[in-house]
């Protein structure tokens, strides 16, 4: 019996807590929910929060979806080291990871994964505007997958940051078009 559609796909959002991990998480799921689509999110931190580690998984589809838990990702973010060393080994083969190669450091690819490694944390610190990681990500993220649309995503952000932290929008959306737009020249600060 399958149990994953062909629409499905399986997303591992991991960092450390303080780094945004489980709003990415949200405003992915919000986003999903705005194109009609099903979705799950299932949170995972660490007792000590702020520095301790912080997960999501993340589910996508057109179809029902029978169970919110899964083994395998199709897409990996991972925002730290300890993230990419705990969760690569679960993106299938085909799949794709996007890394801050700020924190994830060098490391040895895996074959048959697609990688997106970019110095996020060295972008945001020498940034003259305000950026947030997590959104910043999340913007490089739907550009390079496709897995949701520009507009969804920017509909979950107002959603999503109202409901928090109202103050944030303007950082969040400015974040996530710096992700969505960025170049090579901009990766490579």
């Amino acid at each position: 019996m399958k149990l994953k559609s062909d629409s499905e796909k399986h997303l591992i959002i991991a960092g450390f807590g303080g780094q945004g991990v489980l709003f990415l998480g949200t405003t992915l799921a919000e986003a999903a929910l705005i194109e009609g689509k099903n979705t799950t999110w299932m949170p995972s931190y660490g007792a000590e929060m702020r520095g301790g580690s912080a997960n999501c998984y993340v589910i996508i589809s057109d179809d029902e979806i029978p169970s919110p838990i899964f083994d395998e990702a199709d897409i990996g973010v991972f925002l730290s080291k300890a993230a990419i060393n705990k969760f690569e080994k679960n993106i299938s083969k085909g799949g794709t990871i996007l890394a801050n190669s700020s924190m994830t450091g060098e490391r040895a690819i895996i074959n048959g994964i697609n990688y997106i490694l970019e110095p996020l944390s060295d972008i945001v610190a020498h940034s003259k505007d305000k950026m947030l990681l997590n959104i910043m990500a999340l913007g490089l993220l739907i550009r390079k997958t496709g897995i949701l649309t520009r507009e969804s995503v920017i509909k979950a952000l107002e959603k999503v940051s109202s409901a928090k932290k109202p103050e944030f929008l303007k950082f969040n959306i400015e974040s996530f078009e710096a992700g969505y737009n960025m170049t090579k020249e901009m990766a490579r600060c």
